[in-house]
Formats: C-alpha cells, structure tokens, sequence
C-alpha cells in the first residue's frame, strides 16, 4: 500500500519590538533571569494590559506579504491553560477573529513550484521558559525553574494549511518563510535563540483518499534540518505502525536529534477545551482602511522580486541570486555595494562577498554590520583587481588585513609593495632569463603545444615574486618565442 504524507506547520516567529505585548518590559529574553518583568507579564491581580501598536504593524506587515487579507476588526481572547511558565493561568491570544486570513505563499521545491496555502495568523503573547536543572530536557531533570523574561513578548502564529506533502516541501516552506520575516524586519528568524518555532502536524493515508488520517504535532524543532528529519521519522513511523495492523494515536510528540527519533510527550484529544472568551480587558482590535494602505506602501522589496531582479538585471545566477539573500546583514552590505558599484559587475561583487570576506566574517563570529571593511573599501579593492594593480591571489591576503585592521586597499597595496608589475621592459627581461632556462620548453611551444607556456607563466611569477601581471606575461611569452 502508497501512503501519501499531509502535513500542516504552525510556525511562531518573535516581532521584532523593543518592548513586550502588553507593557514596557524589554522583550531581550538574554538579560539576568526574571529581571525583564513587571505586573502585567508577571499576571498581578489588577494589572492591565495596554496593547504594542508596533507589533500590530508587524503582524499586518507580515500578512500582507504572504498575501493575506487583513482583518479591520479582530479580537484578542483568553486561551486558558495551565503550565509553570504561563503566570496569569491563560494566554492572551486570537481566536476565531484572527488579524489575517487566507493568504499563500508559493515555495520552490527542487525546481518544481507549489503554492500553499496560509490558513490565518494571529498575534499572541508567548509563556516564559523553563529552565531544566540535572538534564537537558524535561524527561530526566530533577526540578525545573521558570525564568518569565520572554513571558509577554510579542509573537504571530503562521497557520499554514495541510498543503504539503513530503518533509522536503515542509523544509522549504519554512526557509521561504523565515527568509519573508527577515527581509520585511517582522522577525529576526533565529531557530536556535527559539526567535522562529514550528510545530509539525504530520498524518498519512492511503494514495487517493481523500479522508485525512489521525495527526501527530512533532515539537522541539531548531534548525531546518531538524525539522526535514523528524518529519521523515514520523512519516515513517506511522507508516511502520499502519502496515502492522497498529493506529496512529493523536499525540503530541518530542524531536530528539541525538537518537534521530520522535518520543510521545502527551496525548492530544480531539478538541482542546482551552475555554476561549473574549479578553475583557482588551478592546476589539479595529485598524483603519488608511493605516492598512500606509505599511502596505511602505512594504521592503520581497525575497522573491530580489531574486528576480538579481537574475534579470544583475545577471546574477540562480545560487548566487539565493545565497546572497540568506543572510540580511550580507544582502543589505551587498545593496550597499551596488549603489557606489560605478563600473564593477556586480557578478564580482557577489564573488567577494559570497567569498573570502563571508569566510572571514564567519571565522570571526562577526556579521556583515560589524564588519570593517566598508562597502566603499570592498569595491576598491574590486578595482585594483580589474585596474590590473593586483592579482586575485595578493587580493585575497590585502583583504584579509582589511578584516583585520580596516585600512583602505590602497594603503595596504602601497606599504606591503605587493602591487603588479606592468612595465613590460622589466617584465621582458624576466620572460628573456626564463626563456633561456627552459630551452626544451621554447621548442614545445614552437611545435604548437601552447600550453607549455603556463610553466613558464609560473617561472615569471616566481621571478618576479608573483608581481607579474599574468595576461601579460603570457603574451610577451608566446610573442618573444614566436618572433625568435
């Protein structure tokens, strides 16, 4: 029997304020533990919520980039549950009146485009963390204690629809995903600091049925790669269970990377009774037709009309117009370089970028923001190389002292004497002693085995400390040897 995989992500992405939901507590979760709380996010008897426009903006921003129609009238309610690191005994979230719905988001899958679908997205405050003492995970530690900075920061939840159908499509929906809250500065999109979570619904049935099987909702997901292997795991799993005559029981259900396995955390009935009702504290949340249209006008360029610009007008390729978005730091460095460009190809450009000088920044946990060598700095140094001042290979090491000390190109040419000799008198003196040298070599070339040339291009460079202009050394080579 064909088994046919459905799988639906809830993805929660941190908004990138300064300050918490519903107070003034900083949302910088790294602090001193439970030193970024007051009242309100601590949930004190009579302490109010007050509602961060920002983050309103944020959600609406987020919306209208996954095509979603946003809501002029949406609720906040009380989702009640108990957990340690939940104080008020609820969250404050959205319920049936959510800010946006019906919206897509079409994802590239090993050159094969799909569309899925994004069933809504709801702001919400997130519960604080616990802090497992005597092992790593909840399973084994000897108590746990709860640190309530994060409790109150500002999240949206990304409902996607059941629309994906192998754990490859559910990897790159994410990235798609995270790449679109990154460069509209909705979210910072950090799995690793828990800035971007997702939740995986996995269930599986028969090929051409059209009844949804039981899900199971696979958490603890940190990394794409996390989330593409347990998602494999668990397609498997159920697999495994149907086949011998078992059932999938509806479950909540814990990603180990270490044994590469999912383990069962609670069982899920099929309807929560969370007890939603309408925050009392809380005014519907009506946002004018003007301030809809004002952050729809002054949405960034999107992921996907940067790579498409990137390949049409920039002749970027496909890998190198994708990997020059991954990283916002680096593409904003990159639009920064083609603004003072001048006659450089930014095909170069992106050479160095994607290079040496994200090898450096990488070496040196540093980013692109904090990096010295300036825009302005990088395309001098691109045009010493096609000036024909220095070679690509000395370019590599004068940029690397340009990491170390951001001194300008020129200055680092100048002092380290490393610039490329032009002067073809000097140069033919150097092709003459070489020549002479190599007298079996001058009778390969007269034969027409021109490649030989390139053992005396390296003689030259040795000759000259590798100050020699290459081109030009080759040519006064093959001149020299076919006048004589």
């Amino acid at each position: 029997m064909e088994f046919e995989p459905v799988i639906g992500i809830e993805v929660h992405a941190q908004l990138k304020t300064r300050t918490k939901l519903f107070c003034g507590c900083s949302t910088n979760s790294g602090e001193k533990r439970n030193s970024n709380v007051c009242p309100v996010c601590l949930g004190m008897p009579g302490a109010l919520p007050v509602l961060n426009k920002k983050a309103v903006e944020y959600a609406v921003r987020a919306g209208l980039a996954l095509n979603c129609t946003v809501k002029e009238l949406s609720v906040f309610s009380r989702k009640n549950y108990f957990y340690p690191d939940l104080p008020k005994g609820y969250q404050i979230s959205q319920f049936d009146l959510p800010v946006c719905e019906n919206g897509s988001i079409t994802i590239d899958v090993d050159n094969r485009k799909k569309t899925i679908g994004i069933q809504r997205i709801h702001m919400e405050e997130d519960a604080g963390k616990l802090i497992h003492q005597g092992s790593a995970s909840i399973a084994g530690a000897d108590y746990s204690l709860v640190d309530l900075n994060r409790a109150c920061v500002p999240l949206i939840e990304i409902v996607s629809e059941p629309d994906i159908r192998s754990a490859r499509e559910a990897r790159v929906y994410v990235e798609a995903l995270k790449l679109i809250l990154q460069h509209t500065g909705v979210c910072d999109g950090n799995l690793e600091e828990g800035s971007l979570r997702a939740d995986v619904n996995i269930s599986i049935r028969p090929l051409g049925q059209e009844k949804l099987g039981t899900r199971a909702e696979v958490k603890n997901l940190n990394s794409f790669r996390s989330l593409e292997r347990a998602a494999t795991v668990e397609i498997e799993r159920q697999k495994a269970l149907i086949i011998s005559g078992g059932k999938v029981v509806q479950q909540t259900r814990n990603w180990d990377d270490a044994s590469q396995k999912t383990t069962a955390l609670r069982s899920k009935e099929e309807a929560h009774d969370y007890r939603y009702f309408q925050e009392p504290d809380l005014i519907p949340l009506r946002l004018p037709v003007a301030m809809i249209r004002e952050i729809k006008n002054s949405m960034p360029e999107l992921p996907v009309k940067k790579m498409e610009r990137y390949k049409a007008d920039l002749g970027l390729n496909d890998f190198n117009s994708y990997q020059i978005l991954v990283d916002c730091d680096m593409n904003r460095y990159f639009e920064e370089c083609l603004l003072i460009k001048e006659d450089i190809e930014p095909s170069e450009i992106c050479k160095w970028i994607l290079g040496d000088l994200n090898a450096l920044v990488k070496d040196g946990n540093s980013s692109f923001s904090e990096c010295k060598v300036t825009p302005e700095k990088l395309i001098t140094l691109v045009k010493l190389i096609k000036s024909g001042k220095i070679s690509g290979k000395i370019a590599k090491e004068v940029i690397k002292k340009m990491y170390e000390t951001g001194a300008d190109p020129e200055n680092i040419v100048k002092e380290s004497g490393v610039e490329q000799i032009s002067d073809t008198d000097m140069l033919q003196a150097a092709v003459d002693k070489v020549l002479a040298a190599n007298p079996d070599v001058v009778l390969k070339i007269k034969a027409g085995k021109t490649n030989s040339a390139n053992f005396l291009m390296g003689q030259v460079m040795r000759e000259t400390r590798g100050q020699a202009q290459p081109d030009l050394v080759r040519k006064l080579i093959l001149d020299t040897v076919n006048k004589g």
